[in-house]
């Protein structure tokens, strides 16, 4: 079995619709979804693409779907980003009752691999904090309610990607498709028989024109110009989420 792994894509329509139109993706056996599918400016057409894969996609709960179920119940979250209370009101009821029925984790059988965990943020937290240097002892920790025959596990939530090696389980973070840091493009992963990071290049002048023409987010085009053309770099992301995985200084 061959996978495709698209995390973090928070409602960019343009930036999946390249990656979805990938040789790689397109002859993949199994798409899986990472969360944090559709908190950005174009949500529901986003959640309308993914749901028309049918039975190949896989779903994830990412932190950002939970907390737009909470928003348009008229809960309050701890999101920073002011888009996700718009995208929350965007939703259909058939989009809040697929992201509310969300697991936290999904397990194939991958060729090469074996059998792999995937999961948002980590397998027993969806907003926990691992990144590519976090210290051995931290992934340890974070991985500590994997079963001992899973042989991979596969991550998303921080926006950008790695491969590392943790007590010899091999862990992947496929980076963003739609929000990425550090360099433009759409980030993905390719599973089986290896686990190879890619990177889909598409039109990011004309994203930020549609997005910004199509969204009805008051502040899309700013929005879109900002993450599209991945305005953050990966210097600045581990500066913020450093101080998150426990480590000192």
């Amino acid at each position: 079995m061959r996978v495709a792994v698209l995390s973090d894509i928070h409602g960019v329509l343009p930036a999946l619709e390249a990656v979805l139109a990938e040789p790689d993706v397109r002859a993949a056996d199994r798409i899986v979804l990472t969360g944090d599918i559709a908190a950005g400016p174009l949500p529901a057409q986003t959640l309308d693409v993914l749901t028309g894969l049918g039975d190949r996609a896989l779903w994830v709960r990412g932190n950002a779907d939970r907390e737009l179920v909470a928003l348009a119940g008229g809960g309050e979250t701890s999101i920073p980003d002011p888009i996700a209370p718009w995208a929350a009101v965007q939703l259909r009821s058939d989009h809040l009752e697929l992201l509310a029925g969300l697991p936290s984790t999904v397990e194939l059988d991958v060729d090469g691999l074996g059998r792999t965990v995937f999961c948002h943020a980590t397998p027993r937290d969806e907003e926990e904090v691992a990144l590519v240097d976090s210290a051995l002892d931290r992934w340890s920790a974070v991985l500590s309610t994997v079963d001992s025959g899973v042989a991979a596990v596969v991550c998303g939530h921080t926006h950008m990607p790695f491969v590392r090696l943790v007590n010899g389980r091999l862990v992947v973070n496929p980076g963003s498709v739609g929000m990425p840091y550090g360099r433009a493009g759409a980030h993905w992963a390719l599973l089986g028989p290896g686990a190879a990071l890619r990177r889909t290049e598409y039109d990011y002048d004309a994203a930020c024109a549609r997005i910004a023409a199509s969204s009805g987010y008051a502040d899309a085009a700013q929005w879109a110009d900002f993450f599209v053309r991945a305005r953050a770099s990966d210097a600045e992301a581990l500066a913020i989420f450093g101080p998150r995985d426990g480590r000192a200084g």
